[in-house]
């Protein structure tokens, strides 16, 4: 069961750049001959995905929400060829880039989400997920859309929902208002709990997490990168 929040029905309007500067032909190529055999699409109605279908003889399934341009999850992936991994991301340049990654690498054993995650919690079973990841999220820092922010107490709800028992949720950010906010939310809810024990845990970055241009790009402009870990409560 979801906890006291009440659970709001999936955005219907989604936010962020669906495409950016024109694909080179190769690019398009991967998104035209590579794409529809990684695709993941929801069920009809709302039916639920059989991961054990979509992941035959994977031992766990990991999430990323917004990969961007996919470093972190092509990355994840082959570092872990047992884990079945979903990538969630509407930005078509950053999907082609993952997929380019996912050939050079061999890897197989990536799927691909290709609107706003929180469509596909719903379609998620209950203790699915070993891992969730949400690396530098855009962190909408105007007040007005603050609404817009992927932490929130109902998404929670559902990640707490589909997280099995001990399963990581890892979170990482620049922008010092939206470390709060994630903060403050996390903290809040009773399914989740601060792995960090020093400060050292949240200013490193673990050696089992790969970097990001996102991390690159704040660490050269002189912004300090949060890295957060919190641990998904035993039922």
């Amino acid at each position: 069961m979801f906890s006291q929040h009440k659970q709001e029905t999936p955005p219907s309007r989604l936010y962020g750049r669906r495409k950016g500067r024109p694909l080179r032909r190769s690019l398009q190529e991967l998104l035209d001959h590579e794409l529809p055999r990684r695709r993941l699409t929801l069920p009809e109605g709302q039916g639920i995905l059989e991961l054990e279908t979509l992941f035959p003889g994977k031992r766990e399934v990991w999430l990323e929400v917004g990969f961007g341009g996919g470093e972190h999850l092509a990355a994840q992936a082959a570092a872990n060829p047992e884990v079945g991994l979903i990538g969630a991301e509407i930005f078509r340049n950053g999907i082609a880039t993952l997929l380019r990654a996912l050939v050079e690498q061999d890897c197989d054993n990536v799927l691909i989400f290709e609107e706003d995650a929180r469509l596909l919690l719903p379609a998620l079973p209950e203790a699915s997920l070993s891992r969730v990841f949400l690396l530098f999220p855009d962190p909408w820092p105007k007040s007005r859309h603050h609404k817009r922010r992927f932490i929130q107490p109902e998404t929670l709800d559902q990640l707490a929902h589909l997280l099995r028992d001990d399963a990581e949720f890892r979170l990482a950010s620049d922008d010092p208002t939206y470390v709060t906010w994630m903060l403050r939310h996390l903290l809040a809810h009773p399914d989740f709990v601060w792995l960090a024990e020093r400060a050292e845990d949240w200013r490193q970055r673990p050696a089992d997490w790969p970097a990001t241009r996102y991390e690159a790009k704040a660490l050269a402009e002189g912004r300090k990168p949060v890295f957060l870990r919190f641990r998904r409560r035993r039922r």
